[in-house]
């Protein structure tokens, strides 16, 4: 396996899946004594060209996000449509789904975590940017999200 494969060894954020998006970011945001942050959804198909094991998908999920210093904890409520949210939550129940950092260059560190055995799982754009989910698990025993901002 190459080495240094992303450029950073910053996590930018930690994704939770959770079935009740309302009640789960109440608890963290009492355990934190913080404000509890309004959930949106995630863009639209059109707009977010989400592709999920190389098809398109209407997947969209609620998002909420607690900013912790450095890190960002997102909280992901998924729909019932194909998404990487929605198999590990029926898998695995709710839980860490990702660890997330903050990249340059997507198209290449897709190609070079493929070359590398971690298959591209799902990737998409939002308001901003783009992501892709790395079917890491085997390896690193969590999936690796990439955030390319513009």
């Amino acid at each position: 396996m190459s080495t240094d494969l992303l450029g950073t060894r910053a996590i930018a954020q930690i994704g939770i899946l959770v079935h009740d998006i309302e009640k789960t970011s109440q608890t963290y945001a009492d355990f934190f004594g913080v404000e509890k942050p309004k959930w949106s959804w995630t863009d639209p198909a059109d707009k977010a060209l989400t592709e999920y094991r190389g098809s398109r998908s209407e997947a969209r999920a609620k998002l909420a996000f607690f900013d912790m210093g450095s890190l960002q904890l997102e909280l992901i409520e998924p729909d019932r449509e194909p998404s990487t949210w929605r198999e590990s939550l029926d898998r695995d129940g709710e839980g860490v789904h990702h660890i997330a950092f903050v990249i340059k260059g997507m198209k290449e560190k897709i190609t070079l975590l493929e070359r590398n055995g971690m298959p591209l799982l799902q990737k998409g754009e939002y308001t901003g940017g783009r992501y892709a989910y790395m079917d890491t698990f085997k390896d690193l025993k969590v999936l690796v999200e990439l955030l390319e901002n513009d």
